[in-house]
């Protein structure tokens, strides 16, 4: 099984975007979450330090500059989505990824504070 490292540049991204109010609330994450296609459009347009602030962990092992090496997404290059971070948390707890685990619920906890849920 994969390991994982949190990302500090993405838990730092995304309470920017907190902050920002750049966040939606209410969206079905199967839908929201970027597809491969709208990945590479990203990257033909922004650099890798980019897109890997939009994931909250970093695959151990994997080399830098590949979509492999970024885990755990939780926005649409835009903005951070609610689903997106209850989709991290689930995922981390379900495989064991503890770290990423709390670092998306931390986030999530700071995202309904600051909404007012």
């Amino acid at each position: 099984m994969a390991k994982y490292l949190v990302n500090d540049a993405a838990v730092r991204k995304a309470r920017e975007l907190i902050k920002a109010k750049q966040y939606v609330l209410d969206s079905d994450w199967g839908e929201a979450q970027p597809r491969a296609d709208a990945e590479n459009t990203y990257l033909d347009k922004h650099s890798w330090d980019d897109y890997a602030r939009w994931h909250l962990a970093l695959t151990d092992g994997a080399t830098d500059e590949t979509k492999a090496r970024y885990a755990f997404g939780y926005g649409d290059f835009r903005r951070l989505h609610r689903s997106g971070l209850i989709a991290c948390v689930y995922r981390a707890a379900e495989w064991h990824h503890k770290d990423v685990e709390l670092a998306a619920h931390d986030l999530l906890q700071e995202l309904d504070a600051a909404t007012g849920r």
